[in-house]
């Protein structure tokens, strides 16, 4: 295959080869280990066109609609039962636009291959082999590189994020720190399970939903175990719940071999936008470690035995972020501040903090460097 595109969108040229060596990186270690049903790894050449068409299609507009479209670059052999084109359609930005409107739903994928002219698009399809390269365009200007976990369980993993002359690449060290939240090492897809009722999985669905609707708020995970949460805010709880509501809690503890993926999936779908809808409403929304809703509206306050929280580490898993140390009202709004100081003085919880701008960040306690820890985790989201 000799592939004769010439990019004019530069940052294709600039992280082709970045997101080929993740790929083959990848590809190789899941062979290694006896891996079954893997992608092919697109080549830097591949990558660089798919992302520049993708780019210009984002900017276009068919009938007054922005161009929201997934593309897969696999054969139609390794998508299951695709559903295949009879004649195949060069990849160029009019035809991404003129076929967004009919594959914009979520878990639709475009299919791209290559044959001696260059590449082409050869149908769709909703099933993925494991490792597939994957470039969202979401919004204008805005694109997403991932591919399927290895489980084919949960949010894709994100590789790389593209916005206008911006780029950002995934750096997956950030997870290997011995702190880690297991909410930012699962995104990372360094301990995804394969278990598709795991917590941790469903924590991210929340962690999306919350992102999506837009209006910022905060998410408290405290533990089952014990109240102590509850001398980290106001009281009388503006609006708690009694008994605590166990929706999302009753669908994790099903029984995994009487329920379909499909069941599974729009269940939990309608039982978490119940619960992170709520995170809308001014306050913090608590849930306990098992998923039961508890209270939302709640004020934080500082805690009557503890200190203000000075300092936190902040840090971003993208290359070439640094690891900063500094007040928590330097990284956002009274959000963050209430946030930060709730695991200042409760550290074994977690807080999930979304902003209306999109950006998302995780605090959690860090007993290597005694003091919270901020993962700021929007691009793992998206």
């Amino acid at each position: 295959m000799e592939l004769t595109h010439e990019s004019t969108y530069q940052a294709a040229t600039k992280v082709c080869g970045t997101v080929a060596a993740h790929f083959d990186k990848h590809l190789a270690c899941a062979a290694k280990n006896g891996e079954e049903e893997l992608a092919t790894a697109p080549s830097e050449k591949a990558i660089e066109i798919i992302i520049d068409v993708a780019f210009w299609a984002s900017l276009r507009k068919e009938e007054g609609y922005v161009t929201r479209i997934s593309l897969a670059f696999l054969q139609p052999e390794q998508a299951g039962k695709p559903l295949l084109f009879e004649r195949r359609i060069p990849l160029t930005a009019k035809a991404l636009t003129k076929l967004a409107p009919g594959v914009e739903r979520p878990g639709v994928h475009v299919g791209i291959w290559h044959d001696e002219d260059g590449l082409y698009i050869w149908g769709t399809t909703i099933k993925l082999p494991n490792y597939c390269f994957v470039l969202d365009v979401s919004e204008p200007g805005l694109l997403v590189i991932k591919h399927r976990r290895l489980s084919g369980l949960g949010k894709f993993t994100n590789v790389a994020m593209l916005k206008g002359d911006q780029v950002r690449v995934v750096n997956e060290d950030i997870g290997q720190q011995p702190d880690s939240p297991e909410i930012l090492t699962n995104l990372l897809g360094l301990n995804a399970s394969v278990v598709w009722n795991e917590p941790v999985n469903v924590l991210i669905q929340m962690a999306v939903s919350m992102r999506a609707h837009k209006r910022g708020g905060i998410l408290l995970v405290v533990p089952s175990a014990h109240d102590n949460w509850r001398e980290s805010i106001i009281h009388p709880l503006q609006y708690p719940v009694s008994p605590s509501f166990s929706g999302v809690a009753d669908l994790i503890r099903k029984d995994g071999n009487i329920v379909s993926e499909i069941y599974w999936q729009n269940a939990l779908r309608r039982e978490v936008e119940n619960v992170t809808g709520l995170t809308a409403v001014d306050g913090a929304t608590v849930i306990n470690d098992e998923h039961e809703l508890i209270a939302f509206g709640a004020k934080i306050t500082r805690a009557n035995r503890s200190t203000p929280v000075e300092l936190i580490r902040m840090s971003e898993p993208v290359m070439g972020g640094n690891t900063m140390i500094l007040h928590p009202s330097a990284i956002g709004g009274t959000r963050h501040l209430s946030a930060a100081q709730f695991i200042h003085d409760q550290r074994d919880a977690l807080a999930l903090v979304a902003s209306q701008d999109g950006n998302f960040t995780v605090f959690s306690w860090s007993p290597e460097v005694e003091m919270v820890q901020a993962h700021r985790i929007d691009i793992l989201l998206l």
